[in-house]
């Protein structure tokens, strides 16, 4: 089939990579603009889906926006027979939709109908699901409210969000390939009117510690913001970088070298035990600002955080 790809971030590289492979003749790879990034924040940097489309000698296009007519002419210029969408960034029009002879199919990372929208990874992680996966929906106008061709399950278990993303990334990457290869035999399934949730774009202030929640929703925040934007609690006016913890206590089972009731945020030993609204986490990789992350030992031999040290 000749494809349109539509990506931008790493999670859907291995879904271009994928219809690569299985024979599928790309024309084109639609993705955001470079950013600036590098070191000084000034050089312009593509993203990852640019960067790897060129390497496959792929055509790439990354327009401002679609709503324009030209831009739209130029997208059915491509006679694609399908698009194939990932994490691409922007709003596609009803011409764009429109535009290929199969229509347009989206990569979606959760169970359809809950989480719709931009952060289905890091929502399902902050609310404790048990379970995620990824869909293959038909695409229209409204904001992720497809028929679904084809979807997969996976469970949340501790795991971070770049974890699950990349695991999510290789299953979508094999849904679609599957989908493609006979679209006559994935009957598309209107998603439910029950059980809609949005999970809305992720602010960088939600990514500061709620020490006042409980453990187990603590570390979730750790899991849901790990790598990017990275959970954090502030001690004097440096910001620390939470990437992995251990829950130590929870439901209010506390072992006696701990002295209860604390203050949420306080510290309570030496090798940084932290209290919470209910029970305690250590964090076991962390990271200060400007520095590469590292183990919390190795922080604590340069930088002590005494017990009854308050975190802001």
């Amino acid at each position: 089939m000749r494809v349109i790809f539509m990506g931008t971030p790493d999670f859907a590289v291995p879904a271009l990579e994928a219809l690569v492979g299985a024979g599928h003749d790309v024309v084109a790879a639609y993705s955001q603009p470079p950013r600036p990034g590098g070191r000084r924040g000034r050089e312009l940097t593509p993203s990852p889906v640019q960067r790897r489309a060129e390497e496959l000698g792929i055509a790439v296009r990354h327009p401002l926006s679609l709503r324009g007519a030209e831009s739209q002419a130029e997208f059915a210029a491509w006679g694609a027979d399908i698009a194939v969408v990932a994490a691409y960034g922007l709003i596609l029009p009803q011409g764009v939709l429109d535009a290929p002879r199969f229509g347009c199919l989206n990569i979606h990372a959760s169970l359809l109908p809950r989480w719709r929208g931009a952060a289905p990874i890091q929502r399902a992680i902050l609310a404790g699901d048990p379970e995620t996966g990824v869909g293959i929906m038909r695409m229209e106008a409204g904001l992720d409210t497809g028929p679904v061709l084809l979807d997969a399950r996976t469970s949340v278990d501790g795991k971070t969000a770049g974890e699950l993303t990349a695991e999510l990334a290789q299953m979508g990457a094999g849904l679609i390939v599957r989908v493609l290869a006979d679209l006559t035999a994935y009957p598309e399934v209107p998603q439910s009117a029950e059980g809609v949730t949005y999970a809305k774009k992720i602010d960088k202030p939600e990514a500061r510690l709620d020490f006042s929640a409980g453990a187990a929703q603590v570390l979730r925040q750790i899991h849901a913001f790990a790598p990017s934007p990275g959970a954090f609690f502030e001690l004097g006016a440096e910001r620390f970088k939470l990437m992995a913890a251990d829950m130590l206590v929870q439901d209010g089972a506390i072992p006696p070298i701990f002295d209860f009731p604390a203050p949420a945020g306080e510290v309570l030993s030496d090798d940084l035990a932290i209290g919470c609204g209910t029970g305690a986490i250590r964090p076991t990789l962390i990271q200060r600002a400007g520095k590469p992350m590292m183990a919390t030992a190795d922080l604590l031999r340069g930088l002590p955080i005494p017990a009854g040290t308050l975190l802001g």
